[in-house]
């Protein structure tokens, strides 16, 4: 459902037409006010269109930021899930290590049983 937002920022007024839900457009387009309004406040830049190109440097700057600590905080979960993995699979093999154990002291003892007690061998 395509939703119309009319964009009115540093001078320039048009409407862009979105799939997007009407809220969200509207709370994206107040978040991009603030961004301008905060580069404004650290620059002092009044021209709108550098004021506009300058914005958009940081907010792709904060974008990559984020996106990188995410991609290092999913890695960091990889890496943790393998190891936890292999701890299991290490668990797994020990447990049938002492399950073959178990098996071949008691194939062992009816060996010893069936050929008589240790003291006639």
């Amino acid at each position: 459902m395509a939703n119309d937002l009319l964009l009115d920022i540093l001078g320039a007024s048009f409407t862009i037409t979105a799939d997007e839900d009407e809220a969200y457009l509207k709370r994206v387009l107040a978040q991009y006010r603030a961004a301008i309004k905060n580069t404004q406040k650290i620059s002092g830049i009044t021209d709108p269109l550098n004021v506009a190109i300058l914005t958009g440097f940081l907010l792709c700057d904060e974008f990559n930021k984020i996106k990188d600590q995410l991609k290092n905080e999913i890695e960091a979960q990889s890496a943790n899930a393998a190891l936890a993995a292999q701890e299991n699979e290490n668990q797994w093999e020990e447990q049938e290590v002492e399950e073959r154990t178990v098996r071949l002291i008691q194939k062992l003892e009816q060996a010893l049983h069936f050929f008589g007690d240790e003291k006639d061998i």
